[in-house]
């Protein structure tokens, strides 16, 4: 009887020491992220639940279950690979304030002021072009309005992803109705529109078009992949120069279960050495931190060209009615 009563004691010991569960929802692509996330796993022996958003989704699809789970959450942390929809969620009260103490060196201008999310590895909004032919590529966004380039090129309709942000942008910096005109004028002026920025990358790796407005990770695996293109960083200002810097994101979500291990995810993924890992990956996303020696090819913001200061919050406040716009004018 005593032999069977420890075993039983055993088995109970070592179901108490199971290792907790995190749960993190990433919309990062899960071919970068998920070994990221594992070796977290596998250093501080727990089990992770991690949820991917799909392709078609485009960040939007893990934004709307955290919203959806809000009276029942069950997701640790965000990483997000963009920022205004992780804004749209502290404007909604579902995150909880954060302090990475690895996020120092990181501009202030990516850490909310309250500490409620963290940018890191960042993308920038770009024209990849070819290079096997003589190109007329887009110099400035204005550009797009003129039938020499505009016939010549290809973006992806802004209803979803850094697309939709990059524009909900130039909508607070101008209006609505210039924003939708500019639209009009550009179709006019014969540039093509493509479902995604992966979707205009690929066109023009095709030779369908010879130029595309996309973001650094997708003309990053055009390169890799051999194809003839070149990135030229756009110079989009209103009034000012300098091309869309788009970060990563991350954050801590209201009603964490796992709160000291959510706080230990943060700061693993906010490092100088995460950023250096996602910089040499096929995406080639943008380190944030100062001092970092970036992989050959990667060009540093402020450095080797100049990067527009966006008012995320108020990008983010523009983005539902932004997205109803796009959708009357796109989707017929």
């Amino acid at each position: 009887m005593s032999k069977i009563f420890s075993i039983i004691c055993i088995l109970l010991l070592g179901a108490c020491s199971k290792p907790a569960e995190l749960v993190i929802y990433c919309s990062l692509d899960q071919d970068l992220s998920e070994q990221i996330i594992r070796d977290f796993e596998k250093k501080h022996d727990i089990e992770i639940n991690v949820q991917f958003d799909v392709e078609r989704n485009k960040t939007v699809g893990l934004v709307s279950r955290i919203i959806a789970e809000a009276k029942n959450p069950r997701a640790d942390v965000f990483w997000n690979n963009e920022i205004a929809h992780t804004i749209r969620l502290k404007d909604l009260g579902l995150t909880t304030a954060y302090a990475p103490a690895t996020a120092e060196g990181i501009p202030a201008i990516f850490i909310d002021a309250d500490n409620h999310y963290t940018g890191f590895a960042a993308r920038a909004r770009v024209i990849m072009y070819r290079t096997d032919i003589e190109v007329n590529y887009p110099k400035h966004l204005n550009d797009f309005l003129n039938p020499e380039y505009a016939e010549n090129g290809v973006m992806a309709q802004p209803l979803t992803g850094t697309t939709l942000s990059n524009f909900a942008y130039l909508i607070q910096q101008s209006s609505t109705a210039e924003v939708v005109q500019w639209f009009d004028d550009v179709k006019s002026a014969g540039l093509g529109f493509a479902a995604g920025n992966a979707d205009a990358m690929r066109r023009v790796c095709a030779g369908d078009y010879a130029w595309c407005f996309t973001d650094t990770d997708d003309a990053a695996k055009a390169v890799v992949n051999g194809y003839p293109v070149a990135i030229h960083y756009l110079d989009q200002g209103m009034g000012e120069n300098g091309a869309m810097l788009i970060p990563n994101s991350i954050c801590l979500l209201e009603g964490a279960q796992q709160n000291e291990m959510a706080k230990k995810f943060i700061d693993y993924v906010v490092s100088a050495e995460c950023e250096l890992r996602l910089a040499h990956s096929t995406s080639a996303q943008i380190p944030l931190h100062s001092g970092i020696t970036a992989p050959d090819g990667i060009l540093l913001p402020n450095r080797d060209y100049p990067v527009l200061d966006i008012p995320w919050a108020a990008v983010a406040a523009e983005l539902d009615d932004a997205a109803s716009t796009f959708q009357e004018l796109f989707v017929r």
